[in-house]
């Protein structure tokens, strides 16, 4: 068995077009004070000079590697980061985001060198107007073994109003072989959501999770102006694919696994209904603030769906939040009145 300094991890930062960032993110690596790393610089096919800094570090600095590949998404970037690794341990970081110095040191501890098993820590919200904010895990901090896992953590992965699990590949320490197992649920083609679709069949086969207790090391850089503008068309398609990933992962791993216990299959499903409705408040919201030439329209046809009407019909959700409320109200109710007053609201909260 390796002593836990000897453990080498991998680094895997999937790069493009994000040359303004760059620099603060890889000098937040090179900083760790845990030695036994390596640094992997994946470049999209960037078409900005993130690709030209990545060589630059790459010269400077032995323990970066880069690898320049046509461009092809985030998933694809971090999973050719993840066949070009060495290390027992995989930590992914996003490259406009940053991270402590003491990362990767004070995470190491807690590894036993299992196949597998996550340590996780928490992460500071970075607003572009210079405001920050810790978020914690809402999951109890300490150890998790498989029996504790399938009591207290599994049936509370999918379907919350807010993660009990922070759902991110990010800010974690993983099992080489956990990643390498479950990476073929990861399609290229979802945009949004993509890490459900490595951590859930993570956690469903993890034996051993640590939560640590408020440590966050992670940055998350939130650019304000542009989450408030942006507008995806396909969001509706992408998140109907992304019900069908995870109903695939909950068969595979519910249904066909006899190495270890698994939760009860019916209450994943019931959780990964929970789960899609709250996708589907996330598309009404796209809707109504980015789509003002056809927000009514797609609305009404997205809510009237019949899938969208049996799942509603079906499901019960616990919401809390106003903005959620209004949301599920229009879902529950997609007449103009609702869907105007949906617009505004919108309106009011992102000028």
């Amino acid at each position: 068995m390796n002593s836990k300094e000897n453990y080498k991890v991998s680094i895997i930062v999937p790069v493009y077009n994000t040359a303004k960032y760059l620099k603060k993110c890889v000098n937040s690596l090179i900083a760790q004070t845990y030695q036994n790393v390596e640094i992997l610089l994946v470049d999209d096919g960037s078409t900005d000079d993130s690709g030209a800094l990545c060589d630059c570090f790459a010269n400077k600095y032995p323990q970066i590697k880069v690898f320049h590949k046509e461009n092809g998404g985030l998933v694809s970037a971090w999973k050719y980061g993840v066949e070009h690794s060495n290390g027992e341990y995989l930590c992914f970081v996003d490259s406009d985001d940053w991270v402590e110095p003491q990362m990767v040191v004070e995470m190491i501890p807690y590894v036993t060198g299992s196949n597998s098993e996550i340590v996780s820590s928490d992460y500071v919200i970075e607003r572009d107007n210079g405001t920050s904010e810790p978020v914690y895990q809402q999951l109890v901090p300490g150890e998790y073994n498989r029996e504790t896992l399938l009591k207290k953590v599994l049936p509370f992965v999918l379907g919350q109003e807010h993660r009990y699990v922070t759902i991110s590949r990010c800010m974690k320490l993983i099992s080489r072989k956990l990643v390498l197992d479950n990476m073929k649920y990861c399609q290229t083609d979802i945009r949004m959501g993509e890490d459900l679709t490595l951590l859930l069949p993570c956690l469903l086969d993890c034996e051993h999770l640590v939560v640590m207790n408020h440590k966050a090391y992670y940055h998350y850089l939130y650019v304000t102006e542009s989450m408030a503008h942006q507008y995806d068309k396909g969001l509706y398609e992408n998140n109907r694919r992304l019900r069908g990933i995870i109903s695939h992962i909950l068969e595979d791993k519910c249904c066909n696994s006899n190495e270890i216990p698994m939760p009860d299959y019916a209450w994943m499903l019931d959780q990964a209904d929970r789960e899609y409705l709250f996708l589907l408040l996330l598309v009404l919201k796209n809707e109504a603030r980015g789509n003002p030439a056809g927000y009514k329209k797609n609305i009404r046809e997205i809510c009237n769906a019949p899938e969208v009407k049996e799942l509603v019909q079906k499901t019960v959700v616990e919401i809390h939040e106003k903005s959620n409320l209004l949301l599920y109200l229009v879902l529950l109710h997609p007449n103009v009145f609702m869907i105007r007053v949906l617009r505004l609201a919108m309106i009011l909260y992102y000028r």
